[in-house]
């Protein structure tokens, strides 16, 4: 279930400087996934960012395999800029049962996250997830691109996702 928008809102002044991530995005060819542990996948995704005029974003990202387009990764959350800095926080709740803090800084429109926190349910599958980095930016041709690494306790951190997105219609 996504964040209800309501677009009527104002945006929140604090929130300004991420203005170009709000809407929909939709992957306009298929994002590419390997990691050493798992055989190498294509997918789509559907990004959503909104809000309601408080201090913060939402989102929820939904994957899809690219050949049978079953239901793969799923993530939502919400996005807080550090007052008077370029500071971001991204919360996530993911539906593999793992919720992270990723930390970073916005650089025009580049934002570069990393793991602060990580914890999962007592029963997620092994190898365990110990850290994450991602960059989003917005290229000049106006694609969205997201680059995803992670470590787990086995692996050390790699590039596991690559994605580019076109603006989706509103």
């Amino acid at each position: 279930m996504a964040c209800p928008s309501n677009s009527t809102a104002d945006l929140n002044p604090a929130l300004l400087p991420l203005d170009w991530l709000l809407g929909t995005w939709e992957s306009d060819e298929p994002g590419e996934g390997c990691f050493t542990t798992i055989k190498p996948f294509r997918y789509t995704e559907t990004l959503t960012f909104s809000h309601v005029g408080q201090p913060v974003i939402n989102f929820m990202f939904n994957a899809f395999h690219a050949e049978n387009k079953k239901p793969l990764h799923r993530e939502c959350g919400f996005i807080r800029m550090q007052p008077g800095s370029n500071r971001v926080a991204f919360m996530i709740a993911q539906n593999s049962g793992l919720v992270e803090i990723e930390e970073g800084e916005l650089t025009g429109q580049q934002l570069n996250l990393q793991s602060q926190a990580l914890a999962r349910v007592s029963f997620a599958r092994e190898p365990h997830v110990q850290k994450v980095s991602r960059v989003i930016q917005l290229r000049p041709d106006g694609r969205l691109e997201q680059t995803v690494s992670m470590a787990t306790d086995n692996e050390p951190l790699m590039q596991h996702l690559h994605i580019t997105y076109r603006r989706g219609t509103e």
